[in-house]
């Protein structure tokens, strides 16, 4: 993925309340509701909720300006210490070297590469204890080293793909590229596993490709469970005088009746609307937000006076 920064548009010394408002702003602009005849729109949806996943959460932010994760979320391979020149890139994109000795190929120092690697990481696995009467903790197959051919990566998805399943492209840390399927209610922290899409190498069979899958923050949807809450602006007359109103919802948009004297806070519930489920769906909870008209508006002002000095009350007589 492009710099999350770049993305978002916004300078690296932006402030969170800055990378904040920038996501909503590209989020509502780009959103595939929005946007139903432009085929690219939810590939541009999907990686502003990914930039905003990265530079939007501080830690994951500090760890990409640190260089420790990309783009993607994936950490950047940073080398082992002490490592010299020579390597070979192995499976995992991990470094390995080998040399002959004297005693003929295959051997490092004398001693056999399954001696040399068990005497390595066996004894440390063991507690450094010896080797009598313990197993071999590593597999050796025709002679050679069983290795871990699986691939493991991150993939972001949005709530709708989530909800309804599609394809995404997922870059390989190989470099490669593949279209993968989501499958219609995937959750966050569920894996999909594609079998030999992993790594190869001779005289092994193929690894897998396990891919974890995270749902993107959605710019007017909050995740509760099987729930799905929105905060939805009305006017004041609206809340006064009680009116329709459309609300968004997964699918196509709902009207909801505001009964007259609705205080900014309530909340209403849409059963069924929230996120589908075997045997029944979850609800959608709509909280009213009260907004007033930017700038001054002297009429309201005089009105807002009059009917103060004819009504007077105090909302907040019980705090004390």
């Amino acid at each position: 993925m492009r710099d999350p920064y770049e993305v978002l548009g916004v300078p690296r010394s932006a402030s969170a309340a800055a990378i904040k408002s920038a996501y909503r702003k590209l989020a509502k602009k780009h959103h595939p509701d929005s946007n139903k005849n432009d085929p690219k729109a939810a590939a541009r949806f999907s990686e502003i909720n990914s930039a905003n996943e990265i530079i939007g959460d501080e830690d994951k932010r500090k760890q990409f300006d640190r260089g420790e994760i990309d783009g993607d979320g994936k950490p950047r391979f940073q080398g082992f210490p002490g490592g010299g020149a020579g390597g070979r890139a192995g499976p995992g994109g991990f470094e390995y070297s080998f040399r002959s000795a004297p005693g003929g190929s295959g051997t490092m120092g004398g001693g056999s590469f399954e001696d040399i690697l068990n005497s390595m990481f066996g004894n440390a696995a063991r507690g450094g204890g010896g080797r009598a009467g313990r197993a071999n903790p590593f597999e050796f197959e025709g002679g050679g080293v069983g290795v871990d051919l699986d691939l493991s990566v991150a993939m972001t998805v949005s709530l709708e793909e989530a909800v309804n399943g599609g394809e995404k492209r997922v870059r390989l840390p190989t470099g490669r590229e593949l279209n993968v399927k989501i499958p219609a209610g995937v959750t966050a922290g569920q894996q999909i596993r594609l079998k030999g899409q992993g790594e190869t190498a001779p005289g092994h069979p193929p690894g897998d490709l396990l891919i974890t899958v995270s749902i993107a923050p959605h710019p007017f949807f909050k995740v509760d469970g099987n729930d799905l809450r929105i905060d939805l602006s009305i006017t004041l007359y609206e809340a006064v005088l009680g009116g329709k109103v459309r609300v968004p919802t997964l699918g196509s948009a709902v009207e909801l009746s505001i009964p007259k004297n609705t205080s900014s806070g309530r909340t209403f519930r849409l059963k069924g609307k929230g996120l589908p489920k075997a045997g029944a769906s979850g609800d959608l909870y709509v909280t009213t937000r009260i907004i007033l008209p930017d700038g001054n508006d002297a009429d309201l002002e005089a009105l807002m006076q009059t009917w103060r000095e004819r009504h007077p009350y105090n909302p907040r007589g019980d705090l004390g």
